[in-house]
């Protein structure tokens, strides 16, 4: 019966677009679906290894100008960014793992921030190859109605949480399992931690990096602002996880849709401006005290209280 759950799930959102939705909750929908796979994909490395980054942005962004400087330099699809990204993402995070794994904790989440910061500048003024503060823009968009969209970041989206599923209940998951738990344990009992995390690692920025083609070719527009955000895209990738269910598999689809819908009714009120980051915060902190393993981690204990009240 479980295993009946995620097909209904996915034939579900397969008609959604068949149901005559405006542009705007086509828009919405592209959005919670992208952001659930930068969620899953942050949570392979943060919640099921253990090792929390702050600096995802590096890898959405590097994918994103993937795309992007394919099309600007080579005249070529922005979509050829999807294999090309596998290369160069991938090669961004074995540096990134080579310099950042050696870090434990902290120092590991505040190594990666750096790293994202790093990439964030240098975009910025690598003028000539990146068009720098002056971003890219695809001026003759493959689609201008959204279903295209959806069902592309869809199929990333099934991928990615199959694929994810698969890791988490094979070998490879009771490793990261154990490096999470205690990683001198696991080395103890002869796991290669830093294989094993550098693994998790690579994974985790090839999908991200999917995101950040997607984004390019969908927004049609990036600049280093924008896709290595520090807040907008690392720091809201950590609470999509965290309001959702750390290491759950629907954790970040429900964390997606909460921040999602969040964003877009405070950007609807007046007079809030850069507030709407305090109000992430306040959100963060409520999450962490009451329901500290997220909404689907602690659903149970959700269930009990809102049956008491009933």
């Amino acid at each position: 019966m479980r295993g009946l759950v995620p097909i209904a799930g996915i034939i579900l959102l397969a008609l959604l677009p068949l149901v005559g939705l405006s542009t705007y909750m086509m828009h919405i929908l592209i959005l919670v679906i992208m952001w659930s796979v930068i969620g899953m994909a942050w949570n392979l490395l943060g919640g099921y290894c253990g090792q929390v980054s702050f600096g995802h942005a590096a890898f959405f962004g590097t994918g994103a100008y993937t795309a992007g400087i394919l099309y600007l330099k080579l005249g070529v699809s922005a979509w050829w960014g999807f294999p090309l990204s596998i290369v160069v993402v991938g090669v961004m995070a074995l540096i990134i793992g080579f310099i950042c794994l050696r870090l434990r904790g902290p120092f590991f989440a505040l190594a990666t921030l750096a790293m994202g910061e790093v990439l964030r500048v240098t975009a910025e003024n690598l003028r000539g190859f990146t068009n720098g503060t002056l971003g890219i823009l695809i001026q003759k968009r493959t689609w201008v109605e959204k279903t295209w969209y959806y069902y592309i970041i869809l199929a990333i989206a099934v991928f990615t949480f199959l694929l994810i599923r698969r890791l988490v209940n094979s070998r490879l998951g009771y490793y990261f399992l154990a490096i999470r738990e205690d990683q001198d344990a696991a080395e103890s009992l002869g796991i290669n931690t830093t294989l094993y995390k550098t693994v998790a690692l690579l994974i985790s920025a090839i999908l991200t990096g999917f995101a950040g083609v997607f984004y390019m070719n969908y927004m049609g527009y990036i600049d280093p602002e924008i896709v290595y955000a520090l807040h907008d895209i690392s720091i809201i990738t950590i609470m999509v996880v965290m309001v959702g269910g750390v290491a759950t598999f629907w954790g970040p689809a429900v964390g997606a849709l909460i921040m999602v819908l969040l964003a877009e009714l405070i950007r609807s009120l007046p007079r809030i401006g850069t507030a709407h980051q305090s109000l992430f915060g306040i959100l963060l902190i409520l999450i962490i005290i009451f329901l500290p393993n997220g909404i689907v981690g602690d659903f149970p204990k959700l269930k009990t209280i809102l049956r008491r009240r009933a």
